[in-house]
């Protein structure tokens, strides 16, 4: 496996290890109760997560670009749907989904760095 093959892999599973934290939050940080942001937790964390495994099956070019979007939904999340004042469900949205869009962002700046490698 090439270096660059080891790094995009790296970042895959980042991606989807990041999903099923997001996923987890609610129970984690107590605010499974709250209809609104754990709602939102679990579906954009199993949503990235599922996105992550595709990547590391081999698609990561689109994968990247679906955990960018969700990785900014789950940034401005909170705001939209109204649980900005929940503390926990936001700072865990935020800081998650920036580490997502971290990691999207750099799948796809490597993609660009390696034009001859197909975008799978």
């Amino acid at each position: 496996m090439t270096r660059h093959a080891t790094w995009k892999s790296l970042i895959a599973g980042s991606q989807l290890v990041l999903g099923l934290v997001l996923l987890l939050t609610p129970w984690i940080f107590g605010f499974s109760a709250a209809a609104t942001p754990a709602w939102s937790a679990w579906i954009a964390g199993l949503l990235i997560a599922l996105i992550g495994a595709g990547a590391l099956a081999g698609y990561a070019y689109p994968a990247a670009w679906a955990n960018l979007v969700l990785g900014i939904w789950a940034i401005v999340a909170p705001w939209i749907l109204g649980f900005a004042a929940l503390a926990a469900a936001m700072w865990s949205h935020v800081v998650l989904g920036a580490l997502v869009l971290l990691a999207a962002a750099v799948a796809l700046w490597m993609e660009h760095e390696a034009p001859t490698q197909a975008h799978a």
